[in-house]
């Protein structure tokens, strides 16, 4: 499967984004989609998993703020963020996995490009 991400972009804090993962291929719907994130010097880090069965999973720092959704006619993940802090500056990373509930970077074996997200103060 090949993923294309994009939405990202320059907001105030407070703010919100909303991305998008584009895929390609057939089996979309069997993959566990995830948004991992990096910012500089930082590993890169989960955030947000939407797994075949439809039930999602986030880490706690975007507990509230964040929602991840899948549209597997449209082979279309989203990720939508709101109350965006500086913090959640980053690039953001649309990944596919054939492991379902999972979290970790190594399970996920699809990449997408990222866009970069940067929030200001």
């Amino acid at each position: 499967v090949q993923l294309q991400a994009f939405g990202g972009g320059l907001v105030q804090g407070g703010g919100s984004l909303r991305l998008s993962c584009a895929a390609s291929g057939r089996t979309f719907s069997s993959y566990g989609m995830g948004w991992f994130r990096q910012a500089p010097g930082k590993e890169r880090e989960f955030v947000a998993a939407a797994w075949t069965g439809g039930s999602t999973f986030y880490t706690d720092f975007v507990k509230g703020r964040f929602t991840i959704s899948r549209d597997n006619a449209k082979k279309t993940v989203y990720l939508q963020m709101n109350n965006l802090k500086p913090e959640d500056t980053a690039v953001y990373y649309c990944a596919a996995a054939s492991r379902q509930y999972t979290i970790r970077v190594s399970d996920y074996g699809y990449w997408g490009q990222g866009t970069l997200v940067t929030v200001s103060s």
